[in-house]
């Protein structure tokens, strides 16, 4: 029995010991299996959709290069507001890490468990690829592109356009919101799909919106290229169609963002179509005309008389009130305002009562000189200064050229003869600066020619230059100035009329100084012209003011001339054109504040200054009040 029990007991003890030993076995088995087959990745492992499960790390590496580095490498779109950019991924500072990936997803250790484990591991496992950032290139791509897609508002809008009404629909503000922005393209970088990657974006909603955009093309815009409007100016008759209203008419928002209508009156006023009938009725005043009469007294030759003419606040004020209504409420009457002269008979009867001064230049006869000096005169005879207000030549004259009535002609340039437009004029300027002079008014700015020309009177004369230098003197005689002006082929004479100030004014000059020898210079070709020698000098001029017999004050100027050198043309000698004058870039000799002329004039004076001028100016050349 003792055997039995023995024995049994035996078998007992060795048969789970057998069984253990298969199970070791086996088990071994299956790791040794689980070695020799090398797998580095659990089985259903995955990266994107790509299944790396069961490879090695090499395989899994490579498998990703050749599935995911197409998509890593492709253009990222981008959704920022309504429109879509697109951006290299290494400009965004982004890349695939498939090293890193791999190494994320290979098993973590090589233990018995971990790798029969792996053998039989069966469930799916989706892992994130390994994105490398490159944050300081990233952020300077994020900065680019929501610099380059940044978008302000646009208000909606109508505008008109041949006489119908167009709507511009309005637009948000867009602004991408670049904290965010990195990480949103973080998150999307290899993810499938046809869509772009939406930035995050801030919106700005216009000031005006589709609403008001709307109300105002039902409200006015459509009325108001319904049809033409009817307008009656002093009994005559206008049409205005849509297509010239719309010319001159938008629509603009106003503080509260309500698109408001504007109406260029201005411009409408000057429309052919409107312009054309206007004038019809209209009439320019007519300034008072004084004359010096036989007995030396002041006389009206022509009484004035006061025009009427439509203003363009009057235009407007008709016009606007018949754009939104239909049919013939569309029609309306245009105000017409009455126009004053300059100078009524009443005033130039209280303040013109006598001649304040006359001066003549004659000149040697030459086409261009008496055409140019005409067209100086007809702009500036009737020119009406009144107290305390200035007269520019520049400004009454305007720029001589072809247009405005002027011809080429001899002028002075760098110290030369040339032909050049509008020569002659500054006979003109010397004469109503003499005029000035004896009237006892004001000057404000002038300049003496260059080099001295003989019929002249030394330091007492001037020339002008468009743009640079002018001829302007102040009215400050407490009255109006009337200006005469009339010439001849050979002279010309203005005459200032109004109320004296002083009894007397009277002129002095000393004797020249300084004087400098010129040099002779050869020239040649079609442009040259002949010059003869004179010397440069500096001289003093004075002004004297007599009140009751007795000098109240007086004041000297003075002016440096440059010698005038002599040139010799070859091989052709054209002839000397008499003694033309020019008008240069001048030596100023001004009064108290005087301007110095600027260089590089145009031909009508474009003699600068020299060195020796305007150390002159800084000596004394203002005038000296006593």
């Amino acid at each position: 029995m003792g055997r039995v029990r023995s024995g049994t007991g035996n078998r007992r003890t060795t048969l789970p010991m057998v069984a253990g030993g298969a199970v070791v076995l086996g088990l071994g088995g299956l790791y040794v299996t689980g070695l020799v087959a090398g797998d580095d990745i659990d089985q259903g492992t995955r990266v994107r959709g790509v299944d790396i499960g069961g490879m090695t790390a090499a395989q899994a590496r490579r498998t990703l290069d050749r599935q995911l580095g197409p998509t890593a490498a492709a253009p990222v779109a981008m959704k920022i507001g309504d429109r879509v950019e697109q951006a290299d991924p290494a400009a965004l500072g982004l890349s695939l890490d498939t090293g890193a990936t791999v190494d994320r997803a290979v098993r973590k250790g090589y233990d018995p468990v971990t790798v029969i484990g792996g053998l039989f591991a069966s469930g799916d496992r989706d892992l994130d690829p390994v994105v490398r950032t490159d944050e300081e290139k990233g952020r300077a791509a994020v900065d680019r592109i929501a610099a380059t897609t940044a978008r302000a508002p646009r208000d909606g809008a109508i505008s008109f356009d041949k006489g119908a009404a167009k709507a511009a629909a309005p637009l948000p503000g867009i602004t991408v919101v670049e904290d965010r922005a990195l990480d949103t393209l973080r998150g999307a970088y290899l993810r499938t799909g046809a869509s772009p990657v939406e930035l995050p974006v801030e919106r700005t909603e216009p000031a005006v919106g589709t609403e008001e955009t709307g109300r105002a093309m039902q409200q006015f815009a459509r009325p108001a290229m319904s049809g033409p409007i009817a307008l009656t100016v002093a009994g005559k008759s206008l049409s205005i169609t849509p297509a010239v209203l719309g010319e001159h008419l938008k629509m603009r928002p106003d503080a509260q963002g309500r698109l408001v209508p504007a109406l260029d009156s201005k411009g409408l006023l000057a429309e052919p179509a409107v312009a054309r009938p206007i004038e019809e009725v209209s009439r320019p005043p007519v300034d008072a005309a004084p004359r010096v009469g036989p007995d030396g007294t002041v006389v009206l030759a022509q009484q004035s008389r006061a025009g009427r003419k439509v203003t363009e606040e009057a235009l407007g004020k008709a016009v606007l009130p018949l754009l939104t209504r239909t049919g013939t409420a569309r029609s309306g009457e245009v105000a017409t305002v009455a126009v004053q002269p300059d100078l009524t008979s009443e005033k130039a009867r209280l303040g013109i009562k006598e001649k304040l001064s006359s001066f003549t230049v004659e000149f040697p006869a030459a086409p261009y000189r008496s055409t140019n000096v005409a067209r100086a005169v007809q702009l500036i005879n009737g020119s009406v200064v009144q107290p305390g207000k200035e007269w520019s030549f520049n400004r009454t004259v305007g720029e001589r050229t072809k247009e405005n009535g002027f011809v080429d002609g001899i002028m002075i340039n760098d110290g030369q003869y040339v032909k050049s437009p509008g020569g002659g004029v500054s006979a003109v300027a010397t004469t109503m600066y003499n005029a000035v002079f004896f009237a006892g008014l004001k000057p404000v700015e002038h300049g003496a020619h260059s080099f001295y020309i003989e019929r002249y009177p030394e330091g007492r004369e001037a020339t002008v230059a468009w743009g640079t230098l002018d001829l302007r003197w102040i009215n400050d005689s407490g009255h109006p100035v009337y200006v005469q002006a009339e010439s001849t082929d050979t002279s010309l004479t203005i005459t200032l009329l109004g109320t004296k100030k002083y009894d007397e004014i009277r002129a002095t000059k000393g004797p020249r100084t300084n004087i400098t020898q010129p040099a002779k210079r050869t020239g040649s070709g079609p442009a040259c012209e002949v010059q003869t020698p004179l010397e440069g000098f500096d001289v003093t001029v004075g002004r004297v003011f007599i009140q009751g017999g007795k000098e109240v004050r007086s004041e000297e100027y003075k002016t440096h001339y440059t010698p005038r050198d002599e040139v010799v043309c070859t091989p052709e000698t054209p002839e000397t054109p008499g003694t033309p004058e020019g008008s240069p870039t001048p030596a100023p000799s001004a009064p108290a504040a005087p301007r110095t002329p600027a260089t590089g004039l145009t031909a009508e004076a474009a003699d600068a200054p020299s060195a020796a001028t305007a150390g002159d100016l800084a000596a004394g050349g203002a005038p000296r009040s006593s």
